[in-house]
């Protein structure tokens, strides 16, 4: 039986006056363009189309909230590095996305990163933005069944040592559920009321 059997699409903000009441607890999921964020919502919420997936990269325009239990929510951040997207329209979700991370609902951030790529230059932007916000940063190896077991060892070693302190790292697999549970049960902590008080 799902963990989430009441998770379902709040709404999709254009603008923080939109943003929901700044109240319960949520977590934010963010990476590049294709990287695998929506089919790693989906995972973990055991949901097979609550996020929109696509092959096409940048479909994700808005910022679409989730509730998953009561005050209970995720935020599907635009996805980033898709250079057709208009400069007029980047800037809106950097303002949105500021306004997200000024929330006190917001608990912490998973970014979703392709096992293939590692963590770039525009990851670590991400990963400063939540920290600066004092928020919790997991990130998440993306698309692991894609690569062989070394090249999985060394990127997660990799990402390991870039990171420290500043991030914690697994490996993900929807489509052979490496790391979902692992992954669920830190979200599942996050945004119960425990996760807020402590660390």
């Amino acid at each position: 039986m799902s963990r989430f059997p009441k998770a379902h699409f709040l709404l999709s903000v254009a603008g923080s006056a939109q943003f929901p009441a700044d109240s319960g607890h949520e977590v934010a999921f963010a990476g590049r363009s294709n990287a695998g964020k929506s089919s790693a919502i989906n995972a973990l919420t055991e949901r097979k189309a609550l996020a929109r997936t696509s092959k096409a990269p940048g479909q994700t325009r808005l910022l679409n909230f989730f509730e998953v239990a009561p005050l209970q929510r995720i935020v599907d951040l635009p996805g980033y590095g898709y250079a057709s997207v208009a400069a007029t329209e980047r800037r809106l979700w950097v303002a949105l996305i500021d306004a997200l991370r000024a929330r006190q609902s917001l608990v912490g951030l998973f970014l979703i990163v392709d096992v293939r790529r590692g963590v770039g230059s525009r990851d670590a932007q991400l990963i400063d933005w939540a920290r600066d916000a004092d928020k919790k940063v997991h990130v998440l190896l993306s698309k692991a069944d894609k690569s062989t077991r070394l090249e999985r060892t060394v990127a997660l070693k990799t990402a390991h040592n870039l990171l420290g302190s500043e991030a914690s790292v697994q490996l993900l697999s929807v489509h052979d559920n490496t790391g979902v549970t692992a992954a669920q049960d830190l979200m599942v902590a996050w945004l119960s009321a425990s996760a807020a008080s402590s660390d």
